[in-house]
């Protein structure tokens, strides 16, 4: 896609947009056009261009008003409680199991749903209760949310090994002179702990071992291969090389708390063994609620510890003794499950379900495609690229598309980086919503931006810690600018967004300023007046005149 020309308006431009892709944007077979769903249904954003749906999408109103409806029409009961309104709530969870299993195609015959306070609980889980050996190896690769990461420290508190590991593509030549490519894995073992509680082999004298990664990056938005499920699990010794942590068997954990909403799994294809969700990333409420999809078989295998309210069958309270109840939910649900939560999400999955994930898909990928087109295309006047985008060359083996995520960075004329957070404020003075950092993802964020070691331990030593306003050490950024599109995003929203990055950061000739991605100006522009308040509640004093510079640097005045 080339650059729209200049002197074109917002209405021309987004013409040309439907030529090229009216067919997957908005919602044809839906009873609302995606113009009157914006409208209508989230008239809190008029003003504001909201473009962080990867850190949480945005509740309808419509949505809202079903569950007040519901809320306050049903009596719900606590379902530990023997009465008709702790039926209606048992009756209502029991449905939303089924609703979470068939988002991702989950045969209920083969998995359970467990609902969590959130995906990081889902997560925190499946580390405790894994049944992690001195021989088991818990691996995941490099691009994982810091919650994942999190696991860990279980696996190696129980002296077990761990495996951060990457993908590249290497050529090879074959006797015939042609060059093939293959996929090598970069291995980065985590020493293990010397004081580490080491944990004999399960009782069957087996050994278990975990992989994680995610279904969709939350920096990149790469999206992950889901054959890697059954590589891993039918073939780790070709994976790794032979190495000693392909021994035993392997078990695999999906984070599918940022892909689900554009792309959730299809289990019935590839069996994953524990899936993650978060409904806030579906449909924007509840939050606090997400789920684990766990296999029967996977299921058996985890060992609780704590035992509550709810998962004992019976208990005695002086003396140790404890029965626990069997059921999967039933056994990892601890304490009064978040009913009222629980009941609100089938109206969210309505929304799924009327839209459809697929449609949903194809609507913020188009977007996504036309927004990173068009900041690939953008040059200062001396020819220099503007935006440095992550995540564009991507290994077909390893990554089967991209998400609704544009992550980048943006670069001044003489080459230099312009700070994340400069854009985040920027943005923010703009009415745009966006993210910025390393969004709780550092091995992605390193990678990406290639940090070493040595670059991640100076900047820390520096004093740089996440969310902070250090955005550029020694000549590097330490974070990304992250831009990502939902359900209900437009074309609108990724116009001003561009529209915003030209006017805020793209050097224009000498004496010319663009007030407008699409429209050239060649007149001069200056200041005729500025009134600076330095005292918080004292006057300002007044500057006549203050020229714009030439460098294409904007004085921001806090």
């Amino acid at each position: 896609m080339n650059m729209i020309p200049p002197n074109t308006s917002m209405d021309a431009a987004k013409k040309q947009f439907l030529k090229e892709f009216g067919e997957s944007y908005g919602y044809p077979n839906a009873p609302k056009h995606i113009d009157d769903l914006r409208a209508t249904e989230f008239e809190r954003l008029d003003g504001n261009v909201y473009l962080d749906h990867a850190g949480a999408t945005l509740y309808s109103e419509l949505q809202m008003e079903a569950i007040f409806r519901d809320l306050t029409t049903t009596v719900y009961g606590n379902p530990h409680t023997q009465s008709s309104s702790s039926l209606t709530s048992s009756n209502i969870v029991e449905d939303a199991r089924h609703q979470v299993l068939k988002i991702c195609n989950a045969s209920p015959k083969e998995y359970k749903c467990i609902f969590t306070s959130g995906a990081t609980a889902a997560l925190k889980l499946v580390g405790e209760a894994f049944p992690w050996s001195n021989e088991s190896t818990f691996m995941y690769t490099i691009e994982n949310h810091n919650s994942v990461l999190g696991i860990r420290e279980y696996a190696l508190n129980k002296g077990a090994a761990a495996l951060a590991i990457d993908f590249e593509e290497t050529a090879q030549s074959d006797t015939f002179g042609s060059t093939k490519s293959s996929i090598k894995v970069s291995q980065h073992p985590i020493p293990k702990r010397s004081e580490a509680r080491v944990s004999n082999r399960d009782p069957t004298g087996h050994t278990y071992n975990l992989f994680a990664f995610p279904t969709e990056s939350n920096f990149s938005g790469m999206r992950f291969n889901l054959d890697l499920i059954d590589m891993i699990k039918e073939d780790s010794e070709r994976i790794l090389g032979g190495s000693q942590h392909s021994r035993g068997s392997w078990m695999v954990l999906l984070d599918a708390a940022k892909g689900c909403s554009t792309e959730p799994p299809d289990l019935s294809k590839h069996k994953a063994d524990f899936i993650v969700i978060s409904f806030y990333k579906l449909f924007g409420y509840p939050t606090g609620l997400g789920a684990l999809i766990v296999g029967n078989e996977a299921a058996k295998l985890l060992k609780k510890t704590y035992f509550s309210g709810g998962t004992v069958a019976a208990s005695i309270a002086d003396i140790d003794f404890v029965k626990r109840r069997e059921g999967v939910e039933e056994s990892f649900e601890d304490g009064t499950l978040s009913f009222l939560n629980i009941a609100s999400i089938r109206h969210g999955f309505n929304i799924l379900n009327t839209l459809t994930t697929s449609a949903i898909s194809r609507h913020t990928s188009s977007l996504a495609r036309y927004t990173k087109n068009m900041l690939l295309a953008l040059r200062h006047a001396n020819g220099v690229e503007v935006c440095k985008i992550y995540g564009l060359h991507s290994l077909k083996a390893v990554y089967s598309g991209v998400g609704p995520v544009i992550s980048f960075n943006l670069k001044r004329s003489d080459g230099s980086w312009v700070g994340h957070r400069e854009v985040e404020k920027l943005a923010s003075l703009s009415g745009i919503h966006l993210r910025t950092g390393c969004f709780c993802n550092p091995g992605a964020c390193a990678k990406y931006l290639g940090l070493s070691h040595l670059d991640l331990i100076s900047n820390i030593e520096a004093g740089h810690v996440c969310w902070d306003d250090y955005d550029i050490l020694n000549g590097k950024p330490t974070g990304a600018v992250r831009v990502s599109f939902g359900y209900m995003s437009t074309f609108e929203d990724a116009w001003k967004f561009i529209d915003f990055v030209v006017r805020s950061f793209v050097l224009l000739p000498t004496n010319s300023i663009n007030l407008n991605p699409l429209r050239s100006t060649e007149s001069s522009h200056h200041l005729t007046s500025i009134v600076v308040y330095p005292i918080k509640s004292c006057s300002g004093f007044r500057v006549d005149t203050w020229p714009l510079s030439s460098t294409g640097r904007e004085l921001i005045v806090i």
